[in-house]
């Protein structure tokens, strides 16, 4: 079972907060202490991560979806946000069990891969296969801007380098190569166009806000710019990451 928290009045209209790959829930306590004052909140762990259970295999996205929907099941259908590989598992879990997820919010996602950044995930996934997750932090270390508060680049350096090492790479391969793998560019296109969901969407990257913006087919659905900041985005800016899931939600 996964280690989950919650937070706000029995009632209210339910948030899901989901972390990314090498995080935990932790990243989401500003976020949940504010929102709580209007809105069920509720915070998993995901499997491999935090303080979740740790199995030998099968710590991909498309697992990590399905044990949301164990935990969800009671709860009714709620608004999942996701951050970087959380919304590959909100995607997932939105296509999955549709009935479970009202609508969703995508805070720079792990998807819609292309270029040269696909040209590498072969190595990148040799890398985490032979290093783990000290390879892991050495890219968690770079995805920050230069207006992210102190502390906070060190504190998911250190979240990273208490993932399992397996954890980090299955993930990474779950997300980009296994098969069903909706990471890469094609198959982000053929996922998205399952998605019933309205979705909204935040990029870090105008290219990416661009192209996700051509694909979107839900009324309703948008995607949002922020120029400027780190892929953390929620952390760097959490008053504005609240408000946004503030005016969605209502």
């Amino acid at each position: 079972m996964l280690f989950s928290t919650v937070h706000g009045p029995a009632g209210a209209p339910v948030v899901l907060l989901v972390h990314g790959w090498g995080g935990d829930g932790r990243e989401w306590s500003y976020h949940a202490e504010e929102l709580a004052h209007r809105y069920r909140i509720i915070v998993p762990d995901l499997r491999g991560h935090g303080r979740s259970p740790v199995p030998e295999t099968g710590n991909t996205p498309a697992a990590m979806a399905d044990d949301l929907a164990a935990l969800l099941r009671a709860q009714g259908p709620v608004v999942a946000v996701g951050h970087s590989m959380g919304v590959q598992v909100v995607s997932l879990l939105a296509v999955q069990h549709p009935r479970l997820v009202r609508s969703v919010i995508a805070l720079d996602p792990a998807h819609g891969a292309h270029g040269a950044e696909v040209d590498g995930i072969p190595a990148r996934l040799a890398t985490y296969r032979a290093q783990g997750a000290r390879a892991a932090a050495e890219f968690v270390a770079g995805a920050f801007s230069e207006q992210a508060p102190p502390g906070l680049r060190t504190a998911h350096v250190r979240t990273m380098l208490g993932t399992p090492d397996h954890v980090i790479a299955q993930a990474y391969a779950g997300m980009y190569t296994d098969p069903g793998a909706i990471g890469i560019r094609q198959h982000t296109e053929a996922h998205l166009r399952r998605r019933t969901q309205p979705t909204l969407t935040v990029w870090t990257s105008a290219e990416a806000a661009a192209w996700e913006q051509a694909h979107l087919h839900v009324p309703g659905s948008r995607v949002e710019y922020w120029p400027g900041v780190g892929h953390y985005a929620h952390e760097e800016q959490p008053e504005r990451t609240v408000r946004l899931i503030e005016e969605w939600v209502r």
